[in-house]
């Protein structure tokens, strides 16, 4: 079984950086993209970032942009969250996402229901 794992999160001050990988275990597959979600305390669950495998198209949270850099490891099927000038409010857990049949095809990247496999998550705290 196919599960996706995420590393690098911690304790960060404000202004500072973090990156974040996403790797998957067991199964192997090819995804149409992969990207990140998060979720604060008491907050549903908000799209982050996405980036799509054929031609490394990206599609970003208006709350990142200009901060935040996805980017991915077609080799190895692995994808990266580079978050830079991070702010208290960017604590949360941070989950890596895969869509796997290309639901989102037609501009559906932040859907939750796009993606087929989701990561455990990996703690980002963001201290002011």
């Amino acid at each position: 079984q196919m599960q996706l794992v995420e590393s690098g999160g911690g304790l960060v001050q404000t202004g500072g950086s973090l990156r974040l990988s996403c790797a998957p275990s067991g199964r192997t597959f090819t995804s149409y993209g992969m990207g990140w979600f998060r979720q604060a305390p008491g907050k549903e669950r908000e799209f982050v970032a996405a980036i799509r495998r054929s031609d490394g198209f990206t599609y970003y949270a208006d709350s990142v942009k200009g901060r935040f850099t996805i980017s991915r490891d077609n080799a190895n099927n692995t994808v990266y969250l580079q978050m830079n000038s991070l702010k208290p409010e960017d604590t949360a857990v941070y989950s890596c996402v895969a869509d796997l049949y290309g639901r989102a095809n037609g501009g559906r990247w932040s859907s939750l229901s796009t993606y087929d496999y989701w990561g455990q998550g990996t703690q980002v705290t963001v201290s002011s």
